[in-house]
């Protein structure tokens, strides 16, 4: 029988189990959509992530305090390790980097008028904002005598704006209070929407470090210390620089650890990417397994067809069918019942993923790969799962089978 005639009468026998057949198909549809939605969102979180982080400066570095004491390894901004002479030494020694400022943060309510908000603001320098690639809307950036003479004003975020000023007028030039604190308001952030951490970036309030340091935490302390590289290039350079540096200003022995630690952006989002793609392949391997159950189904099925079309087989075989015929015949209708629960797994898996993307804002991106992999694992199940059952067909006697009741 030649393979046209094949798939005409493995059809044939489909469409007279219609409801059987797509029961059966309904374990390849739910894991081929299940794995198509997981990898979907896991590649597009992925994506999220590093673009994020690349938004915010590839080549910036971050400094924080932790302690070297023995058994405490745990950075945080309660350690009192980082300090201005830190910066300074920054900004003299390391040749590869372009630019640096403190950093200091306190949450608070904010109030304007009869308006409050809470939110945090942020001691920094001018420069923070060429290393975060932070922008103006509206205003001006308060400048070095501002940080000098530890001036009291700021700039706003858009949320802040938003909740402070909802009646529209204009910031600029407006006092608001923080922590009782009255600070001017000289500029308007333009807007970076969430993280990809769900951290809504445009709460946030910038002033100079010397007046938060001073006038709201009372510290001589840094939380964190922002700097960037001259380039991306120069990051692994630069972060060895400061590396040395601050170990040379805290007076570190060669047999102490670090009392801060020192991370690039790119170390971070190839962290988070690795951590990322396990977390898609193990979600992708979870909802593989209804993969699995299709497949179970499959071989199920095509045992219970052997057994009912055992005198069909039988009349097959005395007319001249072969063995490998009515193998061919039985692995055939696996197949099809496989792959056409994959098309329809396809079409439901990328539908999920449209709606998910489009009624939860959560991002994804639907790969050619997913779809090409979920359709060659679906004619693998099908081969896999149907052929046992196949050979058992192919196997039966001839006068036994028609005889049998």
């Amino acid at each position: 029988m030649n393979p046209e005639n094949l798939v005409r009468v493995a059809f044939r026998a489909l469409q007279r189990n219609k409801l059987r057949a797509f029961l059966t198909m309904l374990g390849i549809i739910i894991g081929v959509a299940a794995v198509i939605t997981m990898m979907s969102i896991g590649e597009g979180s992925k994506q999220s992530i590093q673009t994020s982080l690349s938004n915010m400066g590839s080549n910036m570095i971050t400094v924080m305090p932790s302690s070297n004491m023995p058994g405490v390894r745990m950075a945080g901004s309660n350690f009192q390790t980082l300090t201005l002479n830190d910066v300074k030494a920054i900004e003299r020694d390391a040749s590869d980097v372009a630019s640096v400022s403190p950093q200091v943060a306190s949450s608070g309510q904010a109030i304007k008028g009869a308006l409050n908000w809470s939110s945090s603001i942020q001691g920094v320098s001018p420069e923070y904002l060429d290393i975060r690639k932070l922008k103006l809307k509206d205003g001006i950036i308060f400048s070095e005598e501002d940080v000098r003479s530890s001036a009291k004003v700021c700039l706003l975020g858009q949320t802040v704006v938003k909740n402070l000023f909802s009646s529209g007028e204009n910031p600029i030039g407006q006092i608001i209070r923080f922590q009782k604190i009255p600070f001017q308001v000289i500029g308007i952030l333009e807007e970076k929407g969430q993280s990809s951490f769900g951290q809504d970036q445009d709460d946030i309030i910038l002033a100079p470090y010397t007046t938060v340091m001073k006038r709201v935490l009372a510290t001589t302390y840094l939380q964190s210390i922002y700097a960037s590289a001259v380039s991306e290039a120069a990051s692994d350079a630069a972060t060895n620089q400061i590396t040395s540096i601050l170990r040379q200003t805290h007076r570190l022995r060669t047999d102490e650890e670090d009392d801060f630690s020192v991370r690039t952006q790119a170390e971070l989002i190839k962290t988070l990417g690795s951590t990322s793609s396990m977390l898609t392949g193990l979600l992708t391997a979870v909802a593989s397994i209804s993969l699995v159950i299709g497949g179970i189904g499959i071989m199920n099925i095509m045992y219970v067809s052997v057994t009912e079309r055992t005198k069909e087989i039988g009349l097959r075989m005395s007319i001249g069918a072969r063995g490998i015929d009515i193998l061919l015949q039985f692995l055939i209708e696996a197949i099809l019942i496989s792959v056409t629960g994959g098309l329809i797994g396809v079409f439901i898996g990328v539908s999920a993923s449209l709606t998910i993307a489009s009624l939860l804002n959560w991002p994804t991106i639907i790969s050619e790969s997913s779809i090409i992999i979920s359709f060659i694992v679906c004619a693998l199940t099908g081969i896999f799962f149907g052929y046992y059952p196949a050979q058992k067909a192919s196997e039966l006697d001839p006068i036994e089978a028609l005889r049998y009741e």
